[in-house]
């Protein structure tokens, strides 16, 4: 149960009556936050292509992955005890770099990604559901779930962040659940000498597959925006952060190990997004097969809800240090966020008008990039937040390595998602010039009324 303080500042008797008080958020909750954003469609979709590289020694990627996830979160759990805020990451880059155009554009490019990013899960949410209730993956059932489950994550988010978090533990309980429960079955009934190290490809193969299995971690910044939401920051963000990627690396290695353990590598790759599915299959007949899709279901729902979340905070703060125009801080009818608005409306002409499968990696590296920017403003801010300097040059080290290996061995074959991602770094600059040139103009104007 969340905490429940008085909010600071309110004066008995005041005009409009004091404010109620305000809830906050559990450390489990906003971790759960960060692995409902996490544990999204990645783990479904992402076995048969890491399956392709690494062979059997998938979980060990994954054990990787996550290790450089965690020096990631050294770096973001240190920021965020130092300068707690609705910000979240991008705090964290305008405390190293000031409030000037580098992080204006990365605020807008971060606003956009996680639109591209959100809508990309909501289709995956669609795909399932069109599967599972009209029997085939209808083009228009997909859109049509799509738009729904974006509606209704948005609603949720207009009542509250309690309601986010209450939703997002109910929906990470049912997925770890079941994740938990298949990972069990598999390892229980598994072959081992599916798993034999002499079967492993070389290790370049294996840290190839990093850059494929780190994308399963890449939610765990949304973490970052729970510090508005926090009654004490300093010490429950890092904590959140800490269990959020705990949680989802034992998961993930421990799936690794059961599909790989039941399958041979060639039926992963062939299984495709469907491998939990068919290696739940053997053990659990078809309804391994259903008890898979519902997770899915939950799976891509939670990621969507985490993915606009968030958008109202992020909105006001950036509004506040004038980096978005005021209108990005209004509130409609005393509760929908304007930031949040826009945000949903993106998702929804993006889910329902454009084919997303061919730019999926745009998320990937936009966020490799901004890891890699937020732990480089970090060290201009280290003596602030005591981080130490060896473990912040090896996040930035290690995210570079996994960002040339991505764009090397995935984005190079991928025209559509290079051209969206120059597209949508220009469409930030000038957003950012844009805005800065008429608040600008604006300010000259009342300068030379009085």
């Amino acid at each position: 149960m969340a905490d429940q303080v008085g909010t600071p500042g309110d004066a008995p008797g005041a005009a409009d009556g004091p404010s109620p008080p305000q809830k906050y958020l559990s450390v489990r909750q906003a971790a759960f936050i960060g692995v409902g954003a996490m544990v999204g469609a990645g783990i479904f979709a992402l076995l048969g292509a890491a399956g392709e590289v690494a062979g059997a020694a998938v979980w060990v990627s994954f054990l990787i992955a996550g290790a450089i996830a965690g020096l990631q979160g050294y770096s973001f759990a240190k920021l965020g005890a130092r300068y707690p805020s609705a910000g979240g990451l991008l705090e964290y880059v305008a405390e190293g770099f000031g409030d000037g155009h580098f992080t204006g554009i990365t605020a807008w490019l971060t606003y956009a990604a996680n639109a591209i990013v959100t809508a990309m899960v909501a289709v995956s949410f669609g795909s399932y559901a069109s599967s599972m209730l009209t029997g085939e993956e209808s083009a228009v059932w997909i859109k049509v779930f799509a738009a729904a489950i974006i509606i209704v994550m948005t609603a949720v988010n207009v009542v509250g962040s309690q309601l986010v978090a209450n939703a997002q533990t109910v929906i990470v309980y049912i997925v770890l659940g079941i994740l938990t429960l298949f990972a069990v079955v598999t390892l229980a009934n598994m072959n081992p000498s599916l798993l034999a190290f002499s079967g492993y490809p070389p290790l370049r193969d294996i840290v190839s597959a990093v850059a494929l299995t780190f994308f399963a971690f890449l939610g765990f910044g949304i973490i970052t925006f729970t510090a508005k939401d926090l009654r004490k920051p300093a010490r429950q963000l890092p904590r959140a952060m800490y269990l959020a990627l705990s949680i989802a690396t034992v998961i993930y290695v421990a799936i690794a190990l059961g599909v790989f353990g039941t399958l041979t590598v060639e039926k992963v790759i062939a299984s495709g997004g469907t491998a939990l599915a068919v290696a739940a299959e053997p053990a659990l007949g078809m309804a391994g097969y259903w008890l898979m899709s519902v997770t899915a279901l939950f799976a891509t729902a939670g990621a969507t809800n985490a993915g606009l979340y968030p958008a109202p905070g992020l909105s006001e703060r950036l509004a506040e240090t004038g980096q978005f125009p005021p209108l990005m801080a209004r509130k409609f009818g005393g509760r929908l966020s304007a930031g949040l608005l826009f945000e949903a409306l993106a998702c929804l002409v993006l889910a329902v008008l454009f084919k997303l499968d061919a730019i999926a990696s745009i998320g990937s590296a936009v966020a490799l990039v901004i890891f890699t920017l937020i732990t480089a403003a970090h060290l201009r801010v280290r003596s602030e937040t005591g981080a130490k300097t060896w473990l912040l040059v090896l996040a930035i080290a290690a995210a570079a390595v996994v960002l040339i290996t991505f764009v090397f061995t995935t984005l190079i074959h991928e025209p559509a998602s290079i051209i969206t991602l120059l597209g949508v770094l220009v469409l930030s600059i000038a957003l950012d010039f844009g805005w800065k040139l008429t608040r600008g103009r604006r300010a000259d104007h009342v300068h030379a009324d009085h």
